[in-house]
């Protein structure tokens, strides 16, 4: 553990007793005394706190301003971002010269520049990507501030309660609005989004300030620290894809159901179609339908259908149909969830598959994304 990666929160983690893990380079909190379970509903009752700090943060700047610097980055991602209004934060990837996917990250407009979120485990490459192809931007990995997720329904309420000279700031946020607040942390680089389907915020926070920040909110009674184990569970009953199981350079964003996340002006026939790596392979896919997809499975008993976990199309089959990429039992639904991919032909739902369990198949219902509702706060 002495090699791993802290991040700014790392002292207080192990202030609180969380059991520590190895996660992308860093030592991370993998749960805390109250277990997987009991954060996990606490996330979906009340409000758990998260660290993100491992996540790369990403200021991009051109000296012609946004809409240069949204023109280079446009030419890595197919999200159209040229469209992207001050202050807003769009859900984007990178894609390779075959239509995979390189890295999911989040892309925000913070007025003169851009600010991006990316996964920890891509985040060298991801600079060196960007470094690559994008000569004319200035671009910076912010090294000096941690990032924190305040997720729940009542996360809108502990913050405001908690920082009450900013509670209006945060009222006012929608999904996907963003906001740089004055605090007595520091200033506050704040979306209100997040990755386990619930509402809340993602707050970036020099690290001077990060720990006193995280107790601060952590003193709220509806806020409990939180760990990786439960934001894994969270995270697939929302129906969200991790990056390195659920979708990877060889999956197109078609096959993985994220061609919500590819504006009509990027598409065949919009104002900037293509330009983007593997674009005849997604747009042909966007088209007549990629040759599979992924599904939400509800495996039957409670024995959870893991990542590996082999698909056939009936009890007897021969012929693999597929595999399943998450699993775990999901503590809101009670009983066990799954995502993987299958043939087009066999995504129905409501259809029976058949996952190999140790040896022995077991029936699993097709199912709709996500397995809970999205609690997110949208409206003007």
């Amino acid at each position: 553990m002495s090699e791993l990666l802290r991040t700014p929160l790392t002292g207080l983690h192990e202030a609180l007793g969380a059991r520590m893990t190895a996660f992308a380079g860093y030592t991370m909190p993998l749960q805390f005394k109250s277990g997987v379970m009991a954060e996990h509903l606490q996330t979906r009752s009340a409000a758990g706190l998260f660290d993100v700090s491992h996540m790369g943060q990403v200021l991009l700047h051109h000296d012609k301003g946004t809409d240069a610097v949204s023109q280079a980055l446009e030419a890595l991602v197919p999200a159209d971002l040229v469209g992207l209004n001050p202050m807003r934060q769009r859900y984007g990837f990178f894609t390779n010269d075959e239509g995979g996917l390189l890295d999911d990250l989040m892309i925000a407009h913070r007025g003169d520049h851009l600010f991006v979120v990316v996964n920890a485990a891509c985040k060298a490459g991801d600079l060196a990507h960007m470094s690559a192809h994008m000569p004319d931007c200035a671009i910076t990995l912010v090294e000096d501030r941690a990032l924190l997720a305040l997720q729940g329904p009542k996360a809108e309420t502990a913050v405001t309660e908690t920082l009450p000279a900013l509670g209006q700031a945060f009222q006012k946020m929608r999904f996907l609005d963003i906001a740089i607040l004055d605090s007595a942390f520091g200033d506050l680089w704040v979306s209100r989004s997040g990755y386990t389907g619930e509402d809340g915020f993602e707050i970036s926070v020099p690290a001077a300030g990060a720990e006193a920040f995280a107790r601060t909110l952590l003193d709220h009674p509806d806020v409990a620290p939180v760990g990786l184990g439960a934001r894994d569970s969270l995270r697939l009953e929302a129906g969200l894809c991790l990056y390195g199981s659920d979708i990877g350079p060889r999956t197109s964003p078609v096959e993985a159901g994220l061609t919500w996340a590819i504006g009509g002006a990027r598409r065949t026939g919009g104002a900037r179609a293509g330009g983007f790596p593997g674009a005849d392979r997604i747009l042909t896919e966007i088209a007549g339908g990629a040759p599979r997809t992924r599904i939400g499975l509800r495996p039957e008993g409670r024995a959870p259908m893991r990542h590996g976990t082999v698909i056939y199309e009936s009890e007897t089959a021969s012929e693999v149909a597929g595999e399943v990429t998450s699993g775990a039992f999901g503590p809101t639904v009670g009983a066990p969830v799954s995502m993987g991919y299958v043939s087009a032909a066999l995504a129905d739902v409501g259809r029976t598959l058949w996952g190999e369990v140790r040896g022995k198949r077991l029936p699993a219902t097709v199912t709709a994304l996500p397995f809970t509702p999205a609690n997110f706060k949208r409206g003007t």
